[in-house]
């Protein structure tokens, strides 16, 4: 091959393969579609906290105002008024059946929230714990058998007396007695004080009147009566809680006024007492 030639022919060689560089540089890598990445689940949001439901003591052996049914179920005047409160004050309770000794313990020491268990409100229980608004008037009253002799309650200083103990019951009759007096005999309820009084194991009876009332009424085979006196002073029934708790104790102040102004504790105190209750006395310390 002349010169001429080997000179075309290189400069030809060197143009093809120019050319085919050119086009494999030209061609792109495909780059891959990233992978479809999951869907991030969106944060879920915390789920509420239950609502408190406030643990309420009551001595269910205190008829008409807290005693248990045939089913177990506690049930009464002052269950139904704490029921109505705090629908009012929206919140939610739970009954606890707690014996009348230690109920107060259980309400200093945290195991209760609130106390519904014919309380009277006293200077000395202020002390410890709050009341709220009163919710009941009450009044001592004496039961004694049909064919006693007994008239007021100055007759009963030489008598052997049933009451509950640490009621006012227990208070006044102490008062009257002296505290060393043996013949002051104390049950765990008025119920069982009645009892004996059936069985002749006492001569009377002292207690709060709507609970004598309300046994001698459904007891009529033990004819008994009652006997009023003027030297008892009146009484009135609080709601407690713990001392310092303004916050609940405004609920159920705000609830208790509430079923008073629309007529719903009228409508829950004529279905245990036959009629709206009279107007209130003036309140005096003196207690279940």
């Amino acid at each position: 091959m002349n010169t001429l030639s080997t000179r075309r022919f290189l400069q030809a060689s060197a143009l093809l393969i120019t050319g085919f560089l050119l086009s494999a540089c030209g061609k792109k890598a495909e780059t891959p579609a990233p992978a479809a990445s999951a869907p991030v689940a969106a944060a879920s949001a915390p789920a509420p906290a239950p609502a408190k439901v406030y643990v309420v003591g009551t001595d269910a052996a205190y008829a008409p105002f807290e005693s248990e049914n045939t089913q177990k179920e506690i049930v009464g005047f002052d269950i139904d008024v704490v029921k109505a409160v705090a629908q009012k004050a929206g919140i939610e309770v739970k009954f606890v059946n707690t014996p009348w000794e230690g109920i107060f313990n259980t309400l200093a020491q945290g195991d209760r929230d609130l106390l519904v268990s014919a309380i009277t409100i006293t200077d000395e229980r202020k002390q410890t714990m709050d009341f709220s608004n009163p919710y009941f008037d009450a009044q001592q009253l004496i039961a004694v058998k049909a064919n006693s002799k007994v008239t007021k309650f100055d007759e009963l200083k030489k008598l052997k007396v049933g009451v509950q103990t640490g009621t006012t019951g227990d208070e006044v009759v102490t008062k009257l007695q002296g505290k060393t007096s043996a013949n002051i005999k104390r049950f765990e309820s008025t119920p069982l004080a009645l009892k004996e009084l059936e069985s002749g194991g006492v001569d009377a009876v002292v207690a709060d009147n709507g609970v004598i009332i309300n046994y001698v009424t459904n007891n009529s085979g033990s004819k008994f009566k009652t006997v009023a006196d003027k030297a008892f002073q009146n009484e009135q029934y609080g709601i407690a809680v713990k001392k310092g708790n303004a916050d609940l104790l405004g609920k159920i102040n705000k609830g208790l006024a509430d079923i008073k102004a629309d007529g719903t504790y009228d409508k829950i105190y004529a279905q245990y007492f036959g009629a709206a209750p009279a107007a209130a006395p003036a309140a005096s310390a003196a207690s279940k």
